[in-house]
């Protein structure tokens, strides 16, 4: 399927209110400017890989579920775009962005509740170095720096739009499929051992995130009361 028949797949699938919002969204700044809009999604009943369109139902988002969805969007406005997965260490969660390419340098958009692993600008010659970008800020609450691997470029137009742009039921079988595409080691073994740990000041930075858990704004409202 063509590039353009794909889009026009893809356009065909989305309800009204979803291609006025498409349609707006004609820049991966803007997509990246909504995504930071939606609300973290913490899984609060189980985990989920959420499809586009439930995404927009549920109004929250974890990096998958935004990746997902900025790569839906670059589609729409027939633009190629691809998923990119940050495989960390088994202690630490694996990380999901959705590239794209600008004058032939490749940027990234990501959905992320904290304030490192974020937004890549199109400055980057090469998947790797946009992959290494990540590699220092990638760390455990230890302070060990926790990326190992990240995945080659991962095209959803395999997949008939109608798999995963609309699907009601959660899209693990994509994300097997994602986990077990071929990976890149971030470098030797011997370089990976010899890394520095984050310095106490890069772990109180990572602290910082946009939308407290759901736990967390229960205590900070009982604290509230209290006084009261």
């Amino acid at each position: 399927m063509t590039t353009r028949a794909y889009r026009d797949a893809l356009r065909a699938l989305l309800r009204p209110a979803e291609r006025r919002l498409f349609a707006r969204l004609d820049t991966p700044q803007k997509i990246q400017d909504f995504l930071d809009r939606v609300p973290a999604n913490f899984e609060p009943n189980g985990a989920t890989a959420m499809s586009p369109r439930r995404m927009l139902e549920a109004g929250v988002a974890h990096c998958a579920e935004g990746a997902l969805f900025a790569v839906a969007a670059l589609y729409f406005h027939g633009r190629p775009a691809w998923l990119l997965d940050l495989r960390a260490l088994p202690r630490d969660q694996d990380h999901i962005v959705a590239l794209f390419k600008e004058r032939g340098l490749w940027g990234a958009v990501s959905k992320t509740n904290h304030s490192v692993l974020r937004w890549r600008d199109p400055i980057y010659q090469s998947v790797r170095e946009l992959a290494m970008s990540y590699a220092h800020e990638y760390c455990l609450p230890d302070g060990r720096k926790s990326l190992i691997e990240y995945s080659r470029p991962f095209a959803l137009t395999r997949y008939a739009p109608e798999r995963w742009l609309v699907a009601e039921d959660d899209l693990d079988w994509l994300m097997d499929a994602l986990d077990a595409a071929p990976h890149v080691p971030v470098a030797p073994a011997h370089a990976m051992r010899r890394r520095r740990p984050s310095s106490p000041i890069e772990l109180d930075a990572q602290k910082l995130v946009e939308w407290p858990a759901p736990r967390r704004r229960r205590r900070r409202l009982r604290a509230r009361r209290r006084p009261l």
